[in-house]
């Protein structure tokens, strides 16, 4: 008396089944991956072998069709093995077995119905062709990939180009509405930002993107600044990454360390207002006191001149380097491996589904490569630094303008006082 087990794996669709999954003591496994050769053989020792038991995930697994698995079904019952179902009810003795037989024939051709769905989906995936559904806005949709819309990919180029230059998201979604008429939510715009179409791939429901397959609305350099301003702006309190003044959400005051917002003030009669910066929820029962937001404006671009150069001249850029060059030469090798494919098909090592399988992996691989690379720091920082510490390139800049450079490089300000007087302690984000 035996226990044998059997699944069916199809390549598309899933990997090699664990055959400690059972839970069963097994006698022998018998695995098929996309044909069923090893099915035959099951059968074929069954009938030398004093086979009870055959273990099987699902009944579908026995054949394509249903008339295929009801076949297969026959054929071991007639020979004394009584299949079981671990994942799946098989009628047994009951008070209508054959109500319950029809039953399970329906969900075995539902379930085979959807598996030739998902096999539809997933050949597309190995070509590289779009999802099912409507293409992005500004893209069109050809028979096999993405294809720009002229009429309105300019409208989205300019979103992007937009949100590259102030850094702020409802500001991009607001120049769109006053220049083109094209009104879309903040949620939208954030969509546009991270969606990888945009940037010349393709994503899949299973979370994998494949890299290259249309032509990029925007290129790989803008994508990872985007990528490392949404980082930026999300550690920024709700709004103040669209505020108009430059310290917005980045001042802490080093008393109460409470976020200190900022006030305006005027006289009646008078044009002329004033700034401050004051404690938004300060605890004390004597109040931190406000503090001229031009004041701590000037203090600011004094110790980023003075200070952001040290700190740049502080990281390990050859550590940096050598993560970069790590995750090039693992790209190059595995773009590499892609040029050696078409010669192992000619030859015959590979046949041509198993060499669509391998391109497949291999593309995103080298798309979660890349995406790591973008995440790095420009390598370009120090001479950034360099530029940036002059006091009057700050003063040249837009309260706008001057916004988006602070946040490039400073995470926090915090004000230290001391009795009257207080000082400035600004933190980098490396």
């Amino acid at each position: 008396m035996k226990i044998f087990a059997y699944a069916y794996s199809d390549p598309l669709l899933e990997s090699f089944v664990d055959p400690a999954s059972w839970g069963w003591e097994v006698d022998e496994i018998y695995h098929d991956l996309g044909k069923r050769g090893e099915l035959q053989q099951l059968i074929t020792d069954c009938k030398s072998e004093a086979v009870v038991y055959l273990l099987i995930r699902r009944l579908e697994e026995l054949g394509d069709s249903v008339a295929e698995v009801s076949d297969r079904l026959s054929t071991l019952e007639a020979m004394g093995v009584v299949t079981i179902a671990i994942e799946q009810p098989y009628p047994s003795a009951s008070t209508n077995p054959r109500a319950e037989l029809v039953k399970l024939l329906q969900e075995i051709q539902r379930q085979q119905r959807s598996r030739r769905i998902c096999q539809g989906h997933a050949r597309s995936r190995l070509e590289a062709a779009p999802p099912p559904g409507k293409a992005p806005y500004g893209y069109r949709r050809s028979k096999s990939k993405y294809t720009i819309d002229r009429s309105t990919s300019p409208v989205v180029k300019d979103f992007f180009e937009n949100f590259l230059l102030y850094g702020s998201l409802r500001g991009a979604v607001r120049y769109l509405a006053k220049k083109y008429g094209k009104k879309i939510s903040v949620t939208t715009g954030r969509r546009w930002l991270t969606n990888p179409v945009y940037r010349g791939n393709t994503a899949y429901h299973n979370g994998e993107i494949i890299s290259d397959t249309h032509t990029a609305i925007i290129s790989p350099e803008e994508a990872a600044q985007i990528d490392r301003i949404l980082r930026r702006n999300s550690r920024l309190p709700a709004r103040t990454a669209s505020a108009p003044r430059s310290l917005a959400g980045l001042v802490v005051c080093g008393e109460c360390q409470s976020s200190m917002t900022i006030t305006r003030v005027t006289r009646r009669h008078q044009q002329q207002e004033y700034l401050y910066l004051r404690p938004l929820h300060c605890p004390h029962r004597s109040k931190c006191g406000a503090i001229a937001y031009q004041a701590v404006l000037e203090q600011t671009i004094a110790k980023v001149c003075s200070d952001l150069p040290l700190a740049v001249a502080g990281m390990n850029f050859p550590q940096l380097d050598a993560i970069k060059n790590s995750l090039g030469d693992a790209i190059a090798r595995q773009q590499d491996v892609l040029t050696q494919l078409p010669a192992l098909v000619e030859t015959g090592v590979l046949d041509d589904e198993t060499a669509q399988l391998r391109v497949y992996k291999l593309r995103t691989e080298i798309s979660t490569l890349q995406a790591q690379l973008a995440t790095l720091p420009p390598v370009n920082l120090r001479s950034v630094a360099q530029a940036v510490s002059i006091p009057q390139f700050w003063l040249d800049l837009s309260e706008t303008e001057r916004r988006f450079y602070f946040r490039e490089f400073i995470r926090q300000i915090d004000i230290v006082r001391q009795n009257q007087e207080w000082t400035l302690q600004i933190i980098f984000i490396f």
